[in-house]
């Protein structure tokens, strides 16, 4: 049962307490209090939470981002910079919408809208993902009246204009040219305090991302086994405890190993292995190559590079994903650049040249004269 307390002010102030849950408002009229008092033991009675006014005071679609987000902050699972990024930028353009009015036209206008400014068609559909998730959100749990069928609609109409669809992968791998000249050129640069040169070695060693590089401390690092734990590894279905042992390699062109005892020996063994920003890293990355006029080169593409080092190597698909941290083979695939002239390499037993080809051939002929007397006919 709730309970009505009538403060000095005159408003009232109402306490509900049902199954275990609190929930407590303040109201000017005590009619509005036994209304939303009646809501709110409804709520806990059909799905176990309350949910206060903030529901009745929901009527744009900027107000159901809030509320998603108060949602998951109250499971214990807040949106991450990049989730938050999204709906932050979805809140600036369609905030103001009237839930109402959230509809297959205003959602195509949207769409089209990014694409003028610039938006790919990858990142249009992430944006169509949100806006479907927040309303399917908001009808399931809230009950709120809002349409995921018209979302999906206006997604399968931006996505038939050619407005909504996958990224383009890249296939820009560095030359081993350019990886010298970076090198060459953060090595050689004395106004420079993170030690690129290294990072982008021990990048291609070990295939990991600016933010895996920079992360890690000394005791997650096993000195006896030559392993580095990742806590918390990128991954797309699991955002926290997904932890990976990675082994240190030699088998790029780059020795992880002994690059990581380098900067054991720069850092005493305390703190990060790599105490620096990875923000920073990457700006650094990239005003280098503007300087150095390498065109179209991305830090991420290290990594691309190390994979396909990894399997030019010989390393099967498995090991090669113990590597990376891919949970699913398939996805290997897009790093898979393979160069055709490295297969060469793959083969265990030498192959003659064209001519002790030739001349093996010539051999083989002479002995078998030798034995019939008999010459081919030509």
């Amino acid at each position: 049962m709730a309970s009505f307390t009538q403060l000095p002010s005159g408003n009232w102030r109402v306490q509900v307490r049902r199954k275990n849950r609190y929930v407590a408002e303040t109201f000017r009229r005590r009619k509005d209090g036994e209304e939303w008092a009646l809501d709110i033991e409804r709520n806990i009675d059909r799905s176990g939470s309350p949910k206060p006014r903030a529901t009745q005071k929901v009527r744009t679609f900027g107000d159901l981002i809030d509320l998603h987000v108060e949602d998951m902050h109250e499971v214990g699972r807040p949106p991450r910079r990049s989730k938050a990024a999204v709906m932050e930028a979805l809140k600036l353009s369609l905030g103001t919408v009237k839930i109402s009015q959230l509809n297959r036209e205003r959602l195509i206008e949207f769409g089209r809208k990014r694409a003028k400014e610039g938006a790919g068609p990858a990142t249009l559909a992430i944006d169509m993902s949100f806006i479907r998730t927040i309303a399917t959100h908001a009808a399931a749990v809230h009950g709120i009246e809002v349409s995921a069928e018209e979302v999906r609609l206006a997604r399968f109409a931006l996505k038939h204009l050619g407005l909504v669809g996958k990224g383009q992968e890249r296939y820009r791998r560095p030359t081993q040219d350019e990886l010298d000249e970076l090198i060459e050129y953060f090595e050689s640069s004395r106004r420079q305090i993170i030690p690129m040169g290294r990072i982008v070695r021990y990048a291609v060693a070990t295939t990991m991302r600016q933010e895996e590089i920079c992360r890690p401390d000394w005791p997650d690092v096993d000195m006896k086994k030559r392993i580095l734990v990742i806590r918390d590894r990128k991954d797309p279905r699991e955002k926290e405890g997904n932890d990976q042992k990675v082994p240190l390699l030699n088998l790029t062109g780059y020795d992880a190993w002994e690059i990581l005892l380098q900067q054991r020996i720069i850092t005493r063994g305390q703190g990060r292995v790599f105490p620096f920003n990875h923000r920073s890293v990457s700006a650094a990355f990239t005003r280098a190559c503007d300087t150095l006029k390498i065109e179209d080169l991305h830090f991420h593409d290290l990594r691309h590079e190390g994979t396909s080092r990894l399997f030019e190597a010989g390393l099967p698909i498995e090991k090669v994903a113990l590597v990376t941290g891919h949970k699913h083979w398939r996805a290997l695939q897009r790093y898979t650049n393979l160069k055709p002239e490295e297969l060469h390499k793959l083969q265990t037993v030498a192959q003659p040249s064209l001519e002790e080809f030739v001349q093996t051939l010539a051999n083989g002929e002479l002995a078998r004269v030798a034995v019939t007397g008999k010459a081919v006919e030509p």
